[in-house]
């Protein structure tokens, strides 16, 4: 008998992040031009999202490339850090803790290095999930079929037992793409329901 999985991204669904502007402020501060900082920091931001670099790296190359000295830095990341946790998303969050023992729950994310602790802290999803699967962790990020593949496979499921629900069209057609069953989270509403539907279709 094949257990169903529900499968969840992070931003977007688990967490609201709205733009901060904090970037735009930062350029403001320093006299920067807009899309500088994200200019210079290209490359390292790349690297955080597939674990390529450290935490303690990335500040030095935003010291270095933004002429921050330590506080600034501290400041700069401290701001970098709360646009990227946002705000939980209570409500669905308590819908899946409450799945537990019904389904195997899992999260893949396109994530930075940094995340697994910083979220294991404010939001605790290691508490009801199975398996986190953090695109810095692995040195893979969605869209790439591998990606969807290490979710399942840490699992141990079949990608046809497992609903995948992301905020992106692209990586919820590419989940499709590897046989998974896919949602467009748009609202919590439709989500559960859509959850719902796929636990029930797994017990008939």
């Amino acid at each position: 008998m094949t257990e169903t999985c529900v499968i969840l991204d992070i931003g977007g669904v688990l967490e609201f992040t709205p733009e901060t502007g904090w970037v735009q402020r930062w350029e403001a501060r320093l006299k920067l031009s807009p899309g500088t900082v994200h200019e210079r920091m290209r490359d390292v931001w790349r690297a955080g999202s597939v674990g390529s670099i450290s935490e303690p790296a990335v500040r030095e190359q935003i010291s270095a490339r933004l002429g921050l000295d330590g506080p600034e830095t501290e400041a700069f990341m401290a701001d970098l850090w709360t646009e990227y946790l946002g705000t939980p998303n209570e409500d669905l969050i308590t819908y899946l803790r409450g799945l537990q023992g019904r389904c195997r729950l899992g999260i893949l994310s396109n994530s930075f290095v940094g995340a697994r602790e910083r979220e294991k802290t404010l939001y605790h999803f290691d508490d009801w999930t199975d398996q986190i699967v953090y695109s810095h962790e692995i040195g893979i990020e969605k869209p790439d079929p591998r990606a969807f593949e290490a979710a399942c496979a840490g699992l141990n499921a079949r990608p046809e037992d497992c609903l995948f629900i992301d905020d992106v069209a692209l990586n919820v057609e590419a989940a499709q793409a590897t046989g998974m069953q896919a949602h467009r989270f748009e609202d919590n509403a439709r989500t559960i329901t859509r959850i719902a539907a796929h636990l029930d279709a797994g017990l008939s």
